[in-house]
């Protein structure tokens, strides 16, 4: 591999279903080079390859000058939402080959109480296959594994002629010998196919959960592995001798090998990138507490941050199925630019459905005729007439006339009075998202700063902050490539869990005892991953809950009974408004294991001498017709102030500062709006 000295640069590269994002740092100097490319969702490693090529021509460098490749990817994310993993098999317990068909008694909070068909297993009935054994729940051997009925299982794995196969035994978590031997059998019998175990993915506690995250990671593995070996392969061609590490769901890289193994790790990938990278730019700002708000052109990924630590959790879903893997708690909602405004029942909605890259919104003039909120801000006046540093141009007049057909005309309204109505609409699904990380978690809104970015963010962060009495927002210097930027300021991380054999009192002794077994296996990983003794960070979590409740919460384990109880009792009282005298259990232990990379350094933005607009547009606001100077971010320095109405330019997004709001340009090369009005 190359030395830092002899390879300074580090390459970040996001790859979206429209865009491939790149940011190439100089570790050096502290400069960063961005770029954007076209998606090539055939192949996502071409577009990989010619992003970086991209950013290495724009700063003079050469492929040889790289020391380490960071990559935030979609690739197994899609393959599960659009069910294109492999054809997979379970391996279970006899008498437990149901488990993913009945899954859970509860029913997805939008469904139809009385018509709500149970979605298609991602592994039906038919490819599930069963051993003789049993293991209770305190991990006490029932039932020895009987060893030909693995080989029975291995023969009609082979009928079944699956490329995948997942293997998740009853109480492995509290005893996982049967299934350690089952998959080491299986893998001797059947060379070529993925095997893995869900002592290997998630040894937690629920059975129907467990046997789906194993069966997911299970489903992908074969794909991700391919796409990674052939992305390490053209790294290679191209004279990169430097790591591979990947952006995880839980805001942490690591290596390809530790991907090749659990690949569904990186089921959240691209918007983890994000909020790390908001984060950074937060804490540059001396900002600790905030919410971010993603908006693409399709959905909008929020997150809150306390304190500047970001939340973990292992209720997180994929599309329709539960994925307990630690993930940033994030909320994500059917709502971005290219969300399609419509009449149905008289009534004005607008998405989730999105018209996507293609046709995409009218004003793109490649077909589309359906509305969408991106066309509404082009009917207002709120973007410019061109995009992406003026490569990109936008069509007013189909803007306005598919609003004013679909929507102004049925309704009896003005254009600029239905595009305000669009604006509105997409807003108040947002803040009820916003609301869920927020209020509905003990926080008040009003105590945090907003972080909106991607290409649509910028131009509802007033909007939304005025919403929630939100009395400040940040944009980050690059919010649409903010994931690749994310990239650059992530840490090596990786999660440990083990649930207990039997829930109960908090046993110091029996918590130590396992928490030791954790840290094995962390320092394990820690040698795998080549991190340094001194970059080495272990957090211990503790998943507890009040007797007799059916979901945990993450407490930092403070080392004794009185102190996590105390813990959970104020944790408790913070979510749900009040705490109860009730026995108090520890369910699953945790350690998260970080390994500290090089913190880039960030160049401070030169002072101003004024900001400068370099015209004016018309925009249509609540209060009336309003003329709004137009700035190019780029020209921007700190200490530089505007007033709002105004319109921010630059290559990846653009800035609507509403009226009422002030925008100072700060020394980290972000801009920070407050209210006045």
């Amino acid at each position: 591999m190359n030395s830092p000295e002899s390879a300074p640069f580090v390459v970040a590269v996001d790859i979206g279903g429209t865009f491939t994002d790149i940011a190439l740092l100089d570790t050096a100097s502290g400069r960063v080079w961005r770029a954007k490319t076209p998606s090539a969702p055939d192949d996502p490693s071409r577009a990989f390859m010619e992003g970086v090529n991209l950013a290495l021509e724009k700063a003079g460098a050469s492929a040889r000058s790289i020391g380490r490749v960071l990559h935030g990817t979609t690739v197994a994310t899609n393959m599960i939402l659009e069910g294109k993993g492999a054809r997979a098999a379970l391996v279970t317990t006899r008498g437990f080959r149901h488990v993913l068909t009945i899954g859970r008694q509860d029913i997805p909070r939008k469904a139809n109480l009385y018509s709500w068909v149970k979605p298609e297993r991602p592994v039906p009935a038919g490819r599930v296959v069963e051993v003789a054994e049993r293991v209770g729940p305190g991990g006490v051997v029932l039932e020895t594994l009987d060893e030909a009925s693995v080989e029975a299982a291995a023969a009609e794995l082979r009928r079944l002629d699956v490329p995948a196969v997942a293997v998740c035994l009853l109480h492995s978590f509290a005893n996982p010998a049967h299934e350690l031997r089952v998959t080491e059998l299986l893998r001797a019998a059947l060379p070529g196919v993925a095997v893995t175990c869900s002592v290997d993915i998630l040894p937690v506690v629920r059975e129907y959960e467990r046997s789906l995250a194993t069966v997911l990671n299970a489903s992908v593995m074969p794909g991700v592995s391919t796409y990674v070996t052939r992305l390490e392969g053209r790294l290679a061609e191209a004279g990169i001798d430097a790591p591979l590490l990947l952006m995880q769901s839980n805001g942490g890289v690591a290596g390809s090998r530790t991907i090749r193994r659990a690949p569904a790790l990186t089921a959240l990938s691209g918007p983890a990138a994000g909020v790390i990278g908001a984060r950074d730019v937060a804490q540059a700002c001396g900002i600790s507490d905030l919410i971010t708000v993603d908006i693409g052109g399709t959905s909008a990924d929020i997150c809150l941050i306390k304190n500047g630590e970001v939340g973990l959790t292992q209720r997180g879903h994929v599309g329709e199925w539960p994925l307990p893997l630690p993930m940033l708690d994030m909320v994500t909602i059917g709502a971005g630019g290219g969300s399609i405004a419509r009449i149905v029942d008289g009534a004005l909605t607008v998405g989730p459905m999105s018209a996507g890259a293609r046709p995409g919104p009218a004003c793109y003039g490649h077909g589309g005729t359906e509305p969408t909120v991106t066309d509404a801000h082009v009917a207002l006046g709120n973007l410019p007439d061109r995009l992406l540093g003026g490569s990109m141009a936008l069509d007013v007049e189909k803007a306005r006339a598919a609003i004013r057909d679909r929507v102004a005309a049925p309704l009896g309204l003005s254009i600029e009075q239905a595009a305000r109505g669009i604006l509105a609409i997409v807003d108040s699904h947002m803040v009820g998202a916003l609301r869920v990380v927020s209020v509905e978690r003990g926080h008040d809104p009003r105590d945090f700063t907003l972080v909106p970015f991607g290409g649509a963010g910028p131009l509802h962060g007033c909007s939304l902050a005025r919403l929630l009495s939100i009395p400040r927002v940040m944009i980050p210097p690059a919010p649409g490539v903010l994931c690749a930027d994310g990239l650059l300021a992530a840490d090596l991380k990786a999660e440990f869990s083990r649930t207990l054999p039997m829930a109960g009192p908090v046993d110091v002794e029996a918590v130590d005892a396992i928490f030791a077994e954790l840290d094995d296996q962390a320092e394990a990983w820690f040698d795998a991953e080549g991190v340094a003794q001194r970059a080495r960070g272990k957090a211990r979590v503790a998943m507890m809950r009040y007797k007799g409740q059916g979901g945990e919460i993450g407490i930092p384990w403070a080392g004794s009974r009185a102190g996590a109880e105390h813990a959970f009792a104020a944790a408790h009282e913070s979510l749900y408004g009040f705490a109860l005298e009730a026995p108090i259990e520890v369910v699953t232990l945790r350690i998260e294991a970080t390994g500290d990379m090089p913190t880039p350094q960030r160049i401070a933005l030169p002072r101003g001498t004024g900001a400068l607009p370099v015209g004016s547009r018309t925009v249509h606001v609540d209060g009336g017709v309003r003329e709004a100077p137009v700035y190019d971010r780029a020209t921007l320095g700190a200490g530089d102030r505007l007033s709002g109405p105004a319109i921010v330019m630059q290559l990846d997004a653009t800035t609507f500062v509403a009226p009422g709001w002030e925008c100072e340009a700060h020394d980290s090369g972000a801009l920070l709006l407050t209210f006045n009005g």
